[in-house]
């Protein structure tokens, strides 16, 4: 599949109307291939996204659950986080996330694939990675407004974790799918 040139969007004016440390929101001005201009086209400005599978040396895989306000619930989800400013290797950030949330490293952290979360509204890319052999090697490190349940998952479970519902974060089911075809599961 080539890219079409012809279908992109020209932006005519670009302004941030929102700028804080945790959102910022764009506006644009954009004409499209037809000729038609949208003067209100707002966009998620955010940081790029790592997110890991890990996976222990006895075939569990580490989880962690927390509470997410937006969505008002208590979510199993796969470690990750923001790639801070400055960051600029996403395995490093995975590996910083992965030991900040649950205490475990791993010297064997590959890339899976990178992708878009929402291309309509949001600017940023999640890149997946498969850590194998992780070992715990300290307690979590937490932001004070952070309260993360570290969960070890037989390897074997996971796909009814993801099949049954229980895991509906998409990044960390798409990751999860993804990790166990890579493993052969």
């Amino acid at each position: 599949m080539s890219e079409n040139k012809d279908q992109h969007w020209k932006v005519l004016k670009s302004e941030l109307v929102f700028n804080e440390k945790w959102y910022k929101l764009r506006r644009d001005e954009v004409e499209l291939p037809n000729g038609m201009i949208l003067d209100d086209y707002y966009v998620s400005v955010r940081p790029n996204v790592v997110l890991t599978f890990p996976l222990t040396e006895d075939s569990h895989v580490i989880f962690v659950r927390q509470y997410k306000h937006a969505a008002g619930g208590v979510f199993i989800e796969l470690p990750g986080g923001v790639i801070d400013e400055g960051e600029d290797v996403p395995v490093e950030a995975a590996k910083r996330e992965l030991l900040e949330e649950t205490g475990y490293t791993s010297d064997e952290v590959e890339p899976v694939l990178e992708v878009i979360d929402n291309p309509t509204k949001d600017t940023n890319k999640i890149y997946f990675f498969l850590a194998r052999n992780v070992r715990k090697v300290a307690e979590q490190d937490l932001d004070e407004s952070e309260s993360i349940e570290v969960l070890k998952v037989p390897l074997n479970e996971v796909e009814e974790l993801v099949l049954s519902g229980k895991v509906n974060v998409s990044g960390s089911v798409a990751l999860c799918l993804l990790a166990l075809k890579k493993l052969g599961k």
